[in-house]
C-alpha cells in the first residue's frame, strides 16, 4: 500500500437503495473531492472545517452526475487518520458507479478490501485486534456476536493484552540491564515482584484462552443435531424450532436422507440445528448413506437431542422393550459423547396418557415431553438449550476470545511464560530468561500489531469487505 494514494469506495451495500455512500480517502482525498463538487453556496471544501456537512453537485465537466452531500473529515481526526471525502448520493447504481469512474479518472485508485480499516490501523487509530472487531461487527448476526465485537472493538481485548506487555516490558528492560553488567553480578530485576508477575500473566492468559471454547461456537453458531429412528418428528421439531416449514414432514419412513441445517437465534445466541436421516436398519443405499451422515453429525454437533415417538408407548406388552431399546440408544450416546450436552425428548407428548408418562419418567428420568406438531414444550427446550452454553462472561462483560489467530497467539505466549517461570525456579542465568521474554513478548504483540508484516496484513484485511 501506498500511502500517498488517494483511495474511493462504495461503502454501503452494493445494489439500489435510497442512498449509498462513496468513501474517498488519502492525502488528496478533499482537494479531489472539492474539484468534483459545485456546492449550491460556492463553498471549497478544501477551506472548510473537518466534520462538517455540504450541500451540492457532483459534476463531470458540464455534466450533473448527482445533488448530493459531502462530509468532509481532516486528518487525523478522521476515521482513517488520513483526509476523509464521504459523498451521499441516490442510491442508484448507475450513479453509484459513474461518481465512482469519474474519481478514478480524476487520481483516485480502487480501494482493495478492508484498506480504509487498514489504513486506520497503520494511521494509530486503532490496534490489530480493533480492526479485526470491525469486521466481526460487520458479519454480527445476533447479540452476542455484537456485544462481543463491541467490547473488542473498543478496546477490552487489546487493553488486557496491553497492560500483560507493559508490565513484562518493564522487567526485559531491566533483565537486559542485567546482562550489560554481566560481569559485575548484579541483579535489577527484583526476582520476587518477577514470579508474582509471571504468575499473573499465567492467570490472565489461561482465563483468555478458556475463553475461546466459549468464544468460538458463539461467533460461529451452536451446532444441535437432532437424532432418533425414522417418523418419530425430528423434521417436525426442527420446523418448530425455527417457526417455519424448512424440512419436509412425511408419514413416510426415511423421508430425511441428508441432514438439513439452519440456524436461529435464542436468547441472543445462534443455534445451528441440523436435522439427520433417521438412524434404522435399511437395504436402500442413498438413505444408508444419509444414516451414515447422521452419525457424522453427532461427531460435529456440540448439544444433541435424541427425539423419541409417544405413540408408540402407551401401554402394552412391549412398552418395557421400547423404553430399553431408548434408553440404549441414550446411553450409547452419552458414553461416546460425554462431554456433550444431551436432551432426551418424547415427541407426540399431546397422544400419551398421564399414567404412560409416569411409567416413562421413572424408567427414564430425565426425559422431556413435547409436541412438536402443537409447539407444546417447544419453549422450555430452547430455555434448557441457553442453559448449555456458559454466558456468564457475557453477561459479565468480561473479555471473550473469538478469533482463532488470538488464540493460538495465546497458546504461544503462555508456552513462553510458563518456559521464564520454570527459569525463575532453577535460577536460570538473565541471558536464557531474556530469550523466553522476548519471545512472550512477541507472542502478545501479535495480537495487538506491536509485531507484525505485510503477508499477515494481507491475510487479515483480505476477509473484510470493501469500502470498510
Amino acid at each position: 500500500m501506498n500511502r500517498d494514494e488517494t483511495i474511493v469506495a462504495l461503502a454501503t451495500a452494493s445494489g439500489a437503495g435510497a442512498i449509498a455512500i462513496i468513501r474517498v480517502s488519502g492525502i488528496d482525498a478533499i482537494a479531489i473531492t472539492s474539484k468534483l463538487f459545485k456546492s449550491i453556496h460556492g463553498k471549497n471544501l478544501e477551506v472548510q472545517k473537518t466534520h462538517t456537512v455540504h450541500l451540492g453537485q457532483i459534476v463531470d465537466g458540464d455534466k450533473i452526475l448527482d445533488e448530493v452531500l459531502v462530509t468532509i473529515f481532516k486528518g487525523p481526526h478522521s476515521y482513517t487518520g488520513e483526509n476523509v471525502a464521504e459523498i451521499s448520493c441516490h442510491g442508484s447504481p448507475y450513479i453509484q458507479q459513474e461518481i465512482i469512474q469519474l474519481f478514478l479518472r480524476n487520481g483516485c485508485r480502487m480501494a482493495k478490501a478492508g484498506e480504509f480499516t487498514l489504513q486506520a490501523f497503520l494511521n494509530g487509530k486503532m490496534d490489530l485486534s480493533q480492526a479485526e472487531a470491525v469486521a466481526d461487527l460487520i458479519a454480527s448476526d445476533n447479540e452476542a456476536n455484537h456485544q462481543i465485537a463491541m467490547q473488542q472493538m473498543r478496546g477490552g481485548f487489546s487493553n488486557e493484552i496491553q497492560k500483560l506487555r507493559e508490565q513484562l516490558l518493564n522487567f526485559a528492560s531491566l533483565i537486559e540491564l542485567e546482562l550489560d553488567f554481566a560481569e559485575e553480578d548484579v541483579e535489577f530485576a527484583d526476582r520476587t515482584q518477577f514470579k508474582s508477575l509471571v504468575s499473573r500473566i499465567q492467570e490472565v492468559l489461561k482465563r483468555l484462552i478458556n475463553s475461546f471454547a466459549v468464544g468460538n461456537v458463539i461467533k460461529n453458531g451452536i451446532p444441535v443435531a437432532i437424532v432418533g429412528e425414522p417418523n418419530v418428528g425430528k423434521s417436525t421439531l426442527l420446523n418448530a424450532l425455527l417457526n417455519e416449514d424448512r424440512a419436509i414432514v412425511s408419514e413416510i419412513a426415511g423421508t430425511t436422507r441428508d441432514s438439513i441445517e439452519d440456524e436461529i437465534t435464542i436468547g441472543g445466541i445462534g443455534f445451528r440445528f441440523i436435522d439427520t436421516a433417521g438412524i434404522r436398519e435399511t437395504d436402500d443405499i442413498v438413505e444408508s448413506i444419509g444414516i451414515k451422515k447422521t452419525f457424522e453429525k453427532i461427531e460435529q454437533s456440540q448439544v444433541v437431542i435424541l427425539l423419541a415417538d409417544g405413540s408408540t408407548l402407551n401401554s402394552g406388552t412391549s412398552l418395557d422393550e421400547k423404553l430399553k431399546q431408548i434408553q440404549t440408544e441414550a446411553e450409547k450416546i452419552r458414553s461416546k459423547h460425554p462431554e456433550k450436552p444431551f436432551l432426551l425428548l418424547i415427541n407426540k407428548s399431546d397422544l400419551l396418557r398421564d399414567e404412560a408418562k409416569e411409567w416413562i419418567q421413572e424408567t427414564l428420568g430425565d426425559a422431556h415431553f413435547i409436541s412438536a406438531k402443537t409447539g407444546k414444550g417447544i419453549e422450555e427446550i430452547q430455555n434448557q438449550l441457553l442453559k448449555f452454553v456458559n454466558t456468564g462472561a457475557l453477561r459479565n462483560n468480561e473479555t471473550i476470545v473469538t478469533n482463532s489467530r488470538h488464540y493460538d497467539s495465546l497458546l504461544r505466549a503462555l508456552d513462553s511464560i510458563e518456559k521464564v517461570q520454570m527459569g525463575l525456579s532453577e535460577e536460570l542465568t538473565s541471558d536464557l530468561m531474556a530469550i523466553d521474554v522476548k519471545e512472550t513478548l512477541y507472542h502478545l504483540g501479535e495480537i495487538t500489531g506491536e509485531v507484525t508484516n505485510d503477508e499477515l496484513l494481507g491475510n487479515i484485511f483480505a476477509n473484510f469487505c470493501i469500502g470498510k
